[in-house]
């Protein structure tokens, strides 16, 4: 069952590539974010059913980087980096080439014994799937203000002087050893958790009523919320640090 997710997850990407062939940006876009929640839940499918496995872990791998590397980088070029003469594929295949330097290196350190960043609850550079999340962001906001019919704003992030360094940034961030928050990051207080709750429901109903606009604020407070996590993990370091002097 968890691979059976894995594969749907990898259909769903590919599938936003022949949206994108055909111009259908929406059904592009929305199929890689669908790609991307199921990317989410085969973890969890697997450890509920306690069917974790190494090719379990190799295929969720290959997986991601069609996704949310080869596919997102289709799209973008497609979209707007094929007008960027010369360089518009290369800026494309920077995104999908960093996306599987970051997997090849999740997967050589899954059996590594000390791994900092996820010993303290964090992610080592913005995982695949938050990446492509970012990497679509002028997609995302492109369709967003054409929603909210303001043409002229909408048409900026449609510019390739302004999709190709951001795609750049994106493939950096990727690759990088910035500590990113993680699920296991986020510890609610018991306090918290009935107005987790029904964050989680108004973003629901905000997500059917108004998805573009939604997803686009979504994207952004994770990009906004990366400084934050790497002020964090710093913090986390001069405690260890601290304790390793004291004992």
């Amino acid at each position: 069952m968890p691979n059976a997710v894995t594969a749907l997850a990898l259909c769903f990407g590919l599938t936003g590539v022949r949206f994108a062939i055909a111009g259908e940006w929406e059904k592009a876009v929305g199929a890689i974010v669908i790609a991307g929640v199921l990317d989410g839940l085969d973890g969890r499918v697997a450890r509920l059913l306690k069917a974790e496995s190494r090719f379990g872990a190799e295929l969720d791998s290959l997986s991601d980087v069609i996704a949310f590397g080869v596919s997102p980088a289709v799209i973008l070029y497609l979209w707007a980096l094929q007008y960027i003469p010369k360089y518009g594929w290369v800026v494309a295949l920077a995104h999908a080439v960093c996306c599987a330097l970051r997997l090849a290196r999740f997967n050589s350190q899954i059996d590594s014994e000390w791994q900092p960043h996820k010993s303290a609850g964090f992610l080592t550079g913005a995982p695949a799937p938050a990446g492509a999340a970012m990497a679509l962001l002028p997609v995302i906001l492109w369709l967003a203000l054409g929603d909210a019919d303001l043409p002229r704003l909408q048409d900026i992030f449609a510019r390739s002087y302004v999709v190709a360094p951001w795609t750049l940034f994106v493939a950096f961030l990727m690759i990088s050893d910035f500590a990113t928050y993680g699920w296991s990051s986020f510890r609610l207080r018991r306090e918290f958790r009935l107005p987790a709750l029904l964050l989680i429901g108004l973003i629901g109903a905000a997500m059917l009523t108004a998805p573009w606009a939604t997803l686009a604020i979504a994207v952004i407070l994770y990009a906004v919320a990366i400084p934050f996590a790497v002020r964090s993990y710093a913090r986390v370091k001069r405690r260890r640090a601290a304790e390793r002097t004291a004992t």
